[in-house]
């Protein structure tokens, strides 16, 4: 199916990160992610997610790209460099999911992709694909973390692997990179300062106290990661899907500041990058321009 690692754990509840996400959400540390509080019994315990469920199995799905944007042009994280990896690596989970049932024989189970109250770094992390590093993503030490986590949540008892250590060590890197201070302690990130928050899921404007830290950022940041020691070990995806946004690649900056509605529609018609919407766009680039 095109993924890269593959993990299990069982389906239980999540008793070392239930009191993390409750005071995380206390702390406002979600900022305006509403959708944070809801279901929070649900994404302690994927049986409430799915009724008979003894099994999570987790993927990892490598998106990190060969080619680079213009090195002064406004960024975008390389997580939206394709096609929509929700609408991509779904499809590919449901594939999955049939050939399980074929070979197995009747199976109760979803999909999960970023997209349900399923903490998938929790559970990448509990079936040994990795461990969650300070910057809060997960890391492998094969390839780093330019990985998007996926989850099939089934009611078939299947051997479980165990969790492997934290390779961070005494590193600081994300902590010192971060533009916006947002990692405020060692697998804390306060997301209310995360310029991926700022870009993507503040609907509102960016705050002044932010100008001049957006470090050019459009949309998304990878600061955390590109600093990431274990990020040297990254290689390029092998997804075509992953390619056929990539015509913004060779925008400058005044091409992106010259953007129209029209243009947004085309070039980014299968993009994650709709998530934020023309509006959300123009308002993040005229925020980068007055910076």
């Amino acid at each position: 199916m095109g993924f890269d690692f593959c993990g299990i754990s069982k389906a239980d509840f999540l008793e070392e990160e239930a009191p993390r996400l409750e005071q995380w959400l206390k702390e406002g540390k979600h900022g305006q992610m509403q959708y944070m509080e809801n279901y929070f019994d649900k994404r302690l315990d994927p049986r409430l997610l799915v009724p008979g469920a003894k099994s999570v199995i987790s993927l990892l799905y490598n998106y990190y790209p060969q080619q680079q944007q213009k090195a002064d042009a406004p960024k975008i994280s390389k997580y939206a460099y394709g096609n929509d990896y929700h609408d991509v690596i779904k499809e590919k989970l449901k594939i999955f999911l049939d050939v399980l049932t074929k070979k197995i024989g009747s199976i109760n189970g979803r999909a999960f992709v970023d997209s349900a109250p399923v903490l998938d770094k929790a559970w990448a992390k509990k079936s040994g694909l990795g461990w969650v590093g300070k910057n809060s993503n997960l890391i492998t030490k094969e390839s780093g973390s330019f990985f998007f986590i996926a989850e099939l949540i089934v009611d078939i008892e299947c051997e479980h692997d165990g969790a492997i250590k934290d390779y961070c060590g005494t590193c600081t890197r994300c902590l010192d990179a971060c533009p916006t201070e947002a990692i405020v302690a060692p697998y804390v990130v306060d997301g209310s300062k995360c310029i991926s928050y700022l870009t993507i899921e503040l609907k509102e404007n960016i705050p002044a106290e932010f100008k001049g830290k957006m470090d050019n950022w459009a949309f998304g940041c990878d600061v955390c990661q590109d600093v990431c020691p274990w990020n040297r070990f990254s290689q390029p995806h092998n997804e075509p899907l992953f390619n056929n946004q990539s015509r913004f690649l060779d925008f400058i900056s005044s091409e992106w500041q010259e953007i129209t509605e029209a243009s947004f529609q085309f070039v980014f018609k299968n993009s994650a990058i709709k998530r934020t919407k023309f509006k959300g766009l123009k308002r993040n680039l005229e925020f980068l321009k007055r910076s």
